[in-house]
């Protein structure tokens, strides 16, 4: 397992979040995340819990995401995860380019202040891995803040589909 902190944008803190740690475990080809939110959690507006489903635009609320991208590749999975237990997974061929929905369908559970997901990530298993983590963060003034491990310099706006902020890596895993 390892533990990575993500950062806001620094032109977009947050009101209500002080901090966002990401625990990562891969066994094989599936992948747990452990999104864990400290701060003012009355602040932060939470959607409300809905039934599993594929749904779009999560990300302009609350929501969890993390990049999966194999080394030495181009193409990358997005995965969308809300609080709410909706979801979306999403297939590039590189920067924002060739996007189609993705074969992963991850289980979302919320259990304030933290939510675990775990996904299958066969359809680009087999090899080292580069992630993404991110947050973004909706409070209930309506404003939003941006977290990642990593922003790319100097960008005036967050980008989370920017490689270089694909900063952690994963291990291919090991034949049993």
């Amino acid at each position: 397992m390892s533990d990575f902190h993500l950062v806001p944008h620094p032109d977009k803190p947050s009101v209500a979040v002080t901090a966002i740690t990401v625990s990562v475990t891969r066994s094989g080809d599936t992948l747990t995340f452990t999104y864990a939110v400290d701060g003012d959690l009355n602040r932060v507006s939470w959607p409300a819990p809905a039934a599993a489903a594929r749904t779009d635009d999560l990300w302009m609320h609350t929501c969890f995401e993390a990049f999966v991208q194999p080394v030495g590749h181009a193409g990358y999975v997005e995965l969308n995860l809300s609080p709410s237990g909706r979801w979306a997974s999403y297939a590039f061929d590189g920067h924002r380019q060739g996007m189609r929905d993705a074969a992963a369908i991850p289980r979302v559970a919320w259990s304030r202040p933290t939510m675990k997901a775990t996904v299958d990530l066969s359809e680009i298993g087999g090899m080292a891995w580069r992630l993404g983590l991110t947050a973004v963060i909706e409070a209930s003034d309506g404003s939003k803040s941006f977290w990642a491990l990593e922003h790319a310099p100097g960008a005036p706006a967050p980008d989370f589909h920017n490689a270089d902020c694909f900063i952690a890596t994963l291990p291919a895993p090991t034949a049993p």
